[in-house]
């Protein structure tokens, strides 16, 4: 079996991910099936279970003869993500999962439901190496990045748990929105995350078939990728992590800041606009007595003044050891009057799954529980 190398916070390539079929393209799912001196139409079939059906136990591939069976799970559905333990709230409409990888690396991803979709929120990285002071995973620092398949096999592992009916608040049963807003930085694992949207949004059975604009990929502004990213022809939704109009306060809230500052990011992030059409979404996180004075939202709303943005002002989230706490809700509603005065539209993202660290900033893939 082929390994995939992996970079680590070091920049080694020590932990390896085993090949998965997400990690091909359905051309080389059939070199792969064929290099087992199977037929290649084989490769069809494994597909159509693992992307069409959600199917990965390979003993419910009964259309596959059993000695095929074993051999091509074997080399194409090795085990990426072993459960170790899942929490909901929100009267079971918010889950919220913590895999063991093959090397023992812990990630987490999120699946949540509300009345018109149902949403999965997953991780690009082991932990996260952008030091964003009051983000749980930023504190906990970089492991490693994930392979393609380690990222699309959430992905499929929560579009099954939709399919069940297990997620409450929701009519649907069928996932429908990814948003790359777990653990890690998306854009510094640049070309498996790329990857990982193309086989989300491949046609079944090459990919799981979901809309391109169901799609959010976020970054904390690393420019050179936001740039590269608009010339993939891609149609996904750009979620810019600002945190600060200012490069005083940015250059505090979002380290990387120091190398782009807040005009560059912008910039990068209005050429993607420019050339994809589709709007960008600002985030916000807002945090009290830090970035939430009425200054900080007029020049905020001058920034975004006639561009295809949209701001998601995200009340803080609690994490442990933070110094920092959620903006009183008046100061919070005065910031939206002001930007919604500039002529900016903004929401308040819902604080989903706070209640078991499953919130925006909260991921931090402990094994002990609270």
């Amino acid at each position: 079996m082929r390994d995939l190398p992996l970079a680590t916070a070091d920049g080694a390539t020590r932990r390896r991910a085993p090949r998965h079929l997400a990690d091909l393209d359905l051309a080389g799912r059939r070199a792969a099936v064929a290099e087992l001196g199977e037929r290649e139409f084989r490769a069809r079939q494994i597909s159509t279970h693992y992307f069409g059906r959600l199917v990965r136990d390979p003993a419910q591939m009964t259309d596959l003869p059993a000695r095929t069976r074993g051999r091509l799970a074997a080399s194409l559905l090795p085990r990426l993500l072993t459960p170790v333990r899942e929490l909901t709230c929100d009267d079971g409409a918010t889950h919220k999962m913590l895999w063991r990888l093959h090397d023992g690396a812990l990630v987490e991803s999120v699946l949540m439901g509300y009345p018109d979709r149902i949403t999965a929120c997953v991780s690009s990285q082991a932990g996260c190496g952008m030091g964003c002071p009051f983000c749980a995973t930023g504190q906990a620092g970089l492991t490693r990045n994930l392979s393609t398949a380690e990222i699309v096999d959430q992905v499929v592992s929560m579009a099954a748990t939709a399919s069940s009916g297990a997620v409450t608040g929701t009519a649907q049963t069928r996932l429908s929105h990814v948003v790359f807003m777990g653990m890690g930085e998306p854009l510094a694992n640049y070309a498996r995350v790329v990857e990982a949207v193309r086989r989300l949004t491949a046609p079944a059975p090459e990919g799981l078939g979901l809309s391109q604009r169901h799609i959010t990929v976020s970054t904390v502004g690393l420019v050179p990728a936001i740039r590269r990213l608009a010339e993939e022809r891609l149609s996904v939704t750009l979620a810019l992590s600002l945190h600060a109009p200012d490069d005083v306060l940015r250059d505090e809230l979002v380290p990387v800041n120091q190398r782009w500052k807040v005009a560059e990011v912008l910039d990068a992030a209005w050429a993607y606009a420019t050339r994809t059409g589709r709007r960008v979404s600002i985030e916000y996180a807002m945090i009290r007595d830090v970035n939430d004075q009425p200054w900080r939202a007029d020049l905020l709303g001058r920034l975004l003044a006639g561009r295809l943005a949209h701001v998601n002002l995200i009340p803080l989230n609690p994490t442990p050891g933070s110094r920092w706490d959620a903006s009183p809700k008046p100061v919070e509603q005065e910031f939206v009057r002001r930007l919604r005065a500039a002529g900016i539209p903004t929401t308040v993202r819902d604080t989903r799954g706070r209640e078991i660290d499953g919130a925006c900033g909260q991921l931090a893939a402990s094994e002990v529980l609270a």
